[in-house]
């Protein structure tokens, strides 16, 4: 038996294209560039501004292999880390200060309205979304910079080459194609441009705007959020506690109160979707999104009052699941990923808690107990360093979700228009 057989798909030795003639690198669009030397290779790593060396190619190698795998790189990779963590601290700090800025005049702004009485302060849904913003484009990236700035300059040879499994695992993940994900991605952007043009043509229609002055329609939603849509069809509630209609339990997750929560929850869904479709397989990705999106939807009519949209109950399912089924198949990624999903739930559950009176708390605790008891039902442990296989049912019933999201999909552009 091959050795080979005993490891997971990402860590084999053909888990990477052929290599090229001599020395050569591939960046992140899959493009290949030789090198005549080794001192040329050296020299693309260090002078790699935007990080898009993924992968290099040596005269001994079989295959494409990180450059942190190949040891003599090592002083290149250790520079070229260095000054990428540096650039995400000043990056992160720049957006700090821009959105900080903006966060003080809006401040003041409310105070002066309120007579500098600090009512309402932290409820004012476009102070909140700067301050959200400030988080994830400023301090989140500043701090990962620093964490990763801290640990090159402390690399040395052997850490590199241990922590080049992990790297491994993220660049194969990033390369697998995922056309479900894809397809549920683009479902999410035509409800979104869909709500985006119904909002800026009702806003325009209210104030006499034609022309080329819908534009102003379109700025005016920048920080604004939308309104008319999610009455449209997002999840209004019932006194007693139910959805005021049962459709809307597939409809709002369609939806999103604002462009920076659709990008969000886009971006959440392309990491996600294509950790659950490469590994647990399609069927497995809409199963669960679709039943952790009805559950938080149902969870969210029963404990709070306020209309709800968002893909976050779904996502939140999807992380759930992740985090059952890789605590079941431990052989199938890395420790250090795992870890990563559990920071994801603690931050978001952060979030949550800071920004309550926006976000629907509710929705986010259904959908990811309903993704982690999925998971725990439908799959047994393993040991096995192999991918589940798909069965036959698990293709009918997958298939009978794509239709009921694109169905869903399809029904809220149809309410919104």
């Amino acid at each position: 038996m091959s050795p080979d057989a005993e490891l997971p798909v990402w860590e084999r030795d053909d888990a990477f294209p052929p290599a090229g003639p001599g020395w050569g690198w591939v960046d992140r669009r899959g493009g290949r560039h030789e090198c005549p030397s080794f001192e040329e290779l050296t020299e693309a790593i260090v002078k790699d501004a935007g990080a898009r060396v993924d992968l290099v190619w040596t005269p001994e190698s079989k295959g494409c292999v990180l450059p942190e795998e190949v040891r003599g790189l090592f002083p290149a990779m250790r520079e070229a880390r260095v000054r990428w963590a540096l650039w995400d601290i000043e990056e992160g700090k720049r957006q700090m200060r821009v959105f900080g800025l903006v966060i003080g005049v809006l401040a003041l702004w409310q105070l002066l309205r309120n007579g500098f009485r600090p009512i309402g302060l932290l409820s004012n849904g476009t102070l909140g979304l700067t301050l959200l913003l400030f988080f994830i484009l400023g301090f989140f990236p500043w701090y990962k910079g620093r964490k990763r700035l801290k640990t090159a300059r402390a690399w040395a040879a052997e850490e590199m080459a241990a922590d080049a499994r992990a790297f491994r695992f993220e660049i194969w993940l990033d390369q697998q194609r995922t056309p479900v994900t894809r397809l549920m991605f683009g479902l999410l952007a035509m409800v979104g441009l869909v709500q985006l043009f119904v909002e800026v043509r009702t806003f325009n229609l209210a104030h006499g705007l034609k022309g080329i002055e819908w534009l102003s329609g379109l700025k005016e939603f920048f920080f604004r959020g939308f309104d008319e849509t999610i009455k449209s069809a997002g999840l209004t509630k019932k006194l007693d506690g139910k959805p005021a209609d049962w459709w809307r339990l597939f409809t709002a997750p369609f939806l999103h109160g604002h462009w920076v929560h659709w990008a969000m929850n886009a971006s959440a869904l392309g990491y996600l979707g294509k950790r659950v479709e490469v590994f647990a397989r399609w069927p497995h990705l809409v199963m669960a999104y679709l039943i952790s999106a009805w559950v938080g939807g149902e969870t969210s009519a029963r404990f709070t009052k306020a209309t709800s949209v968002g893909a976050s109950g779904g996502l939140m399912g999807l992380l759930g699941f992740l985090l059952v089924f890789e605590s079941l198949h431990r052989r199938l990624v890395p420790e250090s990923s795992r870890r990563r999903l559990v920071a994801g739930v603690v931050v978001t559950l952060g979030i949550g808690l800071v920004f309550s009176h926006f976000i629907d708390n509710a929705a986010h605790l259904g959908g990811l107990v309903a993704g982690m008891v999925y998971a725990a039902l439908v799959f047994p442990k393993s040991s096995s360093p192999h991918r589940p296989g798909t069965t036959m049912s698990d293709v009918l019933f997958g298939g009978a979700a794509i239709g009921v999201l694109v169905c869903a999909a399809l029904m809220a552009c149809g309410k919104m228009l």
